[in-house]
């Protein structure tokens, strides 16, 4: 039976494709590469270009008079590999609407793959339900004996209501059409299990470790410390990579941003302590870390941390804490905190992002990445 036309034609072009010549097996061309940026941080999507050497994408974002959100791709995305580079920070509603918009935009205008690039994943601290006892009444809690023991009598009750805002994220992203998700050190890593789609959680460790060998003079000579338990696992690698030891605080929350108590375990005196953590948002903890460090006898108090929030009082609080520097890295805009704040420094990780997206387009391995600082 003679083969139709249309099918012998596809089955010859892709024989010519898979034939290998000189003992190189062709492949399909790979579509083209263009990069968009939301309005959360421009500057990082200027720096991942600048690095990859293309031009970003042309896109235009306003707002109605109601305030709906509404954005234009300027140019033609049609089989083109796409990434969209938008950070959970500053206003991270609007922000990840925005971001909806400009995955699906690029999805109906026929782009080949969406990427969405996001450094700082938003509602991520909202992994699980663990919200005990500061879920029904918007994290304020009365004074009176009454209302503590009805809190604490019903407690089950507000952690069954709790929401796991970080799913929801995940099935948004998902059905507004993204197929690929990269994004820097998730507050969870059981985050990526969230999703359908594949994720790949890029790590700050390289680059900390870099700036730590170059910066802190005494750095044979210090102690990693985890401010909570929750991360003894990454101070424990970056203690493994500097070959010292590590500490952790153990400490107990009264309500939501709002430490009730502190224990070290370990010994940092006579030594450089030298926090980590995977955000900072109101800086009760890492503050109060500082405190606990220098009263059990540290030298030195540094603290670094991957994203940088820096909400309500936290600028103050580090200028009135004992650190000799706060780093953080630009996956969250820093210009003004670093204004209001000497103390606060800036670790430029765009680096990694460009390569991330550089090996993604060109179907490379990104493990590479995990335990490197690209140059």
């Amino acid at each position: 039976m003679p083969v139709p036309q249309p099918v012998r034609a596809k089955s010859l072009l892709r024989a010519n494709l898979e034939k290998p010549r000189g003992g190189v097996l062709l492949q399909s061309r790979m579509p083209n590469i263009k990069v968009f940026s939301g309005t959360s941080h421009p500057d990082l999507a200027q720096r991942i270009v600048d690095r990859l050497g293309i031009d970003i994408g042309k896109v235009v974002t306003k707002k109605f008079s109601n305030l709906e959100t509404c954005v234009e791709i300027g140019e033609s995305v049609r089989g083109e590999d796409v990434y969209i580079i938008q950070s959970g920070s500053g206003e991270i509603n609007d922000n990840l609407m925005e971001l909806l918009i400009m995955i699906n935009a690029c999805k109906i205008a026929s782009a080949s793959r969406v990427t969405a690039v996001i450094p700082c994943f938003p509602y991520a601290r909202q992994d699980k339900k663990d919200k005990v006892g500061d879920g029904g009444d918007g994290g304020e809690k009365s004074d009176s004996t009454k209302t503590r023991f009805i809190m604490k009598s019903n407690e089950w009750k507000f952690r069954s209501r709790a929401p796991i805002s970080a799913k929801l994220v995940a099935n948004m992203l998902s059905v507004a059409g993204a197929d690929h998700i990269i994004t820097m050190d998730l507050h969870a890593s059981q985050i990526q299990g969230f999703f359908d789609i594949p994720v790949d959680n890029l790590y700050a460790e390289p680059a900390v470790l870099k700036w730590i060998k170059e910066n802190i003079v005494e750095w044979r000579n210090s102690i990693i410390v985890s401010p909570d338990a929750g991360g003894a696992k990454r101070v424990t690698s970056i203690a493994d990579r500097l070959n010292v030891e590590f500490a952790l605080i153990h400490k107990e929350r009264k309500k939501a941003n709002e430490v009730a108590s502190m224990v070290l375990v370990g010994d940092v005196k006579d030594r450089v302590a030298i926090l980590v953590d995977d955000m900072a948002d109101t800086c009760g903890t890492i503050c109060h870390a500082a405190e606990k460090l220098l009263e059990a006898g540290a030298t030195k108090v540094y603290a670094i941390l991957t994203h940088g929030i820096f909400s309500g009082p936290a600028i103050s609080r580090i200028n009135n804490a004992c650190f000799e520097a706060v780093v953080v890295t630009n996956t969250i805009p820093q210009d003004g905190h670093m204004k209001d704040c000497p103390k606060i420094q800036c670790i430029d990780v765009s680096m990694m992002f460009a390569e991330a997206v550089r090996r993604t387009h060109n179907g490379e391995s990104v493990s590479y990445l995990f335990s490197n600082v690209p140059y």
